[in-house]
């Protein structure tokens, strides 16, 4: 009876069911490759991101300010009567957003406003004054991650300035009456007044219709 060669007199090591030594470099170098690919696409995705926010700031073309979501409150806005006169009266009025967005021009990150879904039927009002501005029937889903209007409530209750900020040519908005920043309105509506009115939630307030 022959008898069979030992792997260790050939002067090789032995080997296990479970990880010949010999093949062991190629099995890590599957497990490599998809974590390569799992980094690339998170990556990917991260830059993705980042085109879409810069497409959505390019759409009204304002800078942002990092402020939570806020929850939707249809309360009444108080017309104020006797409006502020100097900044330090307008600052000690408004909250710390609404100054920094009514008075300083800003703007909230985009898809984060109480009123971008906000549906229910009745009047919208300039947070600073109360003045009215736009009629829910006037609100559509314009995708650009803020409240949209094809049409102010009444010819003359907002007022229109050309904005070159930002390397840009635009139109800004503010409220006729106290003068406080809206957003800007653009030539790119859907609707029959080719109109698209890009405003920030925070820049105004909404009265519910009463039924």
């Amino acid at each position: 009876m022959t008898k069979t060669k030992s792997t260790e007199s050939e002067g090789r090591l032995p080997t296990t069911d479970y990880c010949p030594l010999t093949t062991a470099p190629k099995a890590l170098k599957p497990f490599s490759l998809n974590l390569r690919y799992a980094i690339n696409e998170n990556h990917m995705k991260k830059m993705l991101g980042l085109v879409l926010m810069f497409m959505s700031l390019q759409a009204c073309g304002q800078q942002p300010k990092q402020t939570p979501n806020q929850t939707i409150v249809t309360t009444e806005t108080k017309t104020m009567d006797n409006l502020p006169t100097t900044e330090a009266e307008w600052k000690a009025k408004l909250t710390e957003d609404e100054y920094y967005i009514l008075r300083q021009k800003g703007t909230e990150r985009p898809y984060t406003g109480k009123f971008l879904m906000h549906n229910e039927k009745g009047m919208y009002t300039c947070r600073g004054c109360g003045a009215p501005l736009f009629s829910s029937d006037s609100k559509f889903d314009s995708h650009c991650g803020w409240p949209s209007f094809d049409k102010e409530v009444k010819a003359g209750v907002i007022k229109e300035t050309v904005d070159n900020t930002l390397g840009m040519r635009r139109i800004e908005i503010t409220c006729a009456k106290c003068g406080g920043h809206l957003g800007h309105v653009f030539d790119d509506g859907p609707t029959d007044t080719g109109l698209r009115y890009c405003v920030n939630s925070v820049s105004i307030g909404f009265e519910a219709a009463k039924k």
